[in-house]
């Protein structure tokens, strides 16, 4: 059977600033897509990270299909309504055009989808991240499908013996999608000098050169790209296939337990550690830290399974707490150099209109 997931995601209204939505406006939602749904998906599953709601279908409708992303985006309009009722903070924040218009890239929802032959057992993972772009998940994958040290399956398994396939975009070129691909671990170093800048090069996607079929999809979407402004972290989404001929569930969760430093933090300005956390958490700590938080499914004619929460385990505590020490050690650097994002990413911002005025106070010293 041919099965089509997708993870739209929006942040459309918060208790007590960036904290997490409130009951009503995830029923809302949940409500909506149960009505509105039949005859259009064969299941979904709402979920929140921090702020951010995602909303996972599964249906038979191939990728981009405007009836799936128009149950979204009226389900996410619903849910406006009630955070516009209740007086949440950042209600609609993410629902940047006025209305729908056949396709929710562009308009503001983060979108992954990913479209196969199910397996006999389909396992997948689904992440969701808050107060960071699509950059913060380049380091995961890179060591998850490039590399043994994090990877043992590409020595050990022979049906990862030719490696993976990388589809990277230029998420800074506006005028279209501008993408690279290229073979690992062939080209491994060429990938590697695109990833390090996370701002500007996002992996799209990733697929098995054993089998063919595409293993990784992430949300590209840059909220300033769109907005041409700061309206809010881009707080990606992602699916995973996993097992067989893609890595173990272990071997994709293992690199976050590095809780590698990326942009985001309060305003979307700063930089710190990617904390993985338990479902449904909330974020706090100057706005954060950044947080990713993973689902784990199975999918069967279309049906999903309840999610296993990948996060929650003792180990996954030490985490947790090793992380919390990278947040408070950068965050007491301030605004100070690495603590802060390079002046090119804060063009947006406040600051720009400061160093305007600044410029013109400079004096040339004779």
């Amino acid at each position: 059977m041919k099965t089509t997931l997708s993870i739209i995601k929006a942040d459309i209204g918060s208790i007590g600033g960036h904290i997490r939505p409130s009951r009503r406006l995830v029923d809302a939602v949940k409500d909506f897509i149960s009505e509105k749904g039949k005859g259009i998906i064969h299941d979904f599953y709402v979920s929140h990270t921090g702020d951010d709601i995602a909303i996972l279908f599964s249906h038979s409708l191939g990728t981009g299909n405007e009836k799936v992303h128009g149950l979204a985006w009226d389900a996410f309009v619903a849910g406006t309504k009630v955070a516009k009722e209740q007086g949440l903070y950042g209600a609609g924040q993410d629902l940047l055009k006025d209305s729908f218009s056949g396709n929710v890239r562009g308009m503001g929802p983060a979108v992954a989808e990913m479209e196969f032959e199910e397996r006999p057992n389909e396992p997948f993972l689904f992440f969701a991240a808050d107060k960071t772009d699509p950059g913060a998940y380049n380091l995961p994958l890179y060591l998850a499908f490039a590399d043994p040290m994090y990877n043992a399956g590409l020595i050990l398994s022979p049906s990862m013996n030719k490696g993976f396939r990388f589809v990277i975009m230029d998420v800074n070129y506006t005028e279209g999608d501008r993408v690279i691909e290229l073979n690992a671990p062939e080209e491994l170093y060429d990938i590697a000098a695109l990833l390090r800048d996370n701002q500007r090069f996002v992996i799209e996607a990733i697929y098995s050169r054993n089998t063919g079929e595409i293993a990784a999809s992430v949300s590209t979407t840059r909220l300033h790209n769109i907005a041409g402004k700061y309206t809010g972290k881009d707080d990606p989404v992602m699916l995973v296939r996993v097992q067989g001929a893609f890595p173990a569930t272990g071997e994709v969760l293992a690199p976050f337990n590095i809780g590698h430093y990326v942009a985001g933090f309060m305003r979307g300005s700063h930089t710190g550690p990617l904390m993985p956390v338990k479902l449904n958490s909330t974020v706090s700590y100057f706005d954060g830290p950044p947080v990713v938080a993973c689902h784990a499914f199975c999918v069967h004619h279309g049906k999903l399974t309840e999610p296993a929460d990948a996060f929650d385990h003792p180990y996954w505590d030490w985490v947790r707490d090793r992380v919390a020490r990278k947040a408070t050690e950068m965050r007491q650097q301030g605004f100070s150099g690495a603590a802060m994002l390079p002046y090119g990413e804060l063009e947006y911002g406040g600051i720009v209109e400061k160093m305007k005025v600044l410029e013109n106070k400079f004096k040339v010293r004779q």
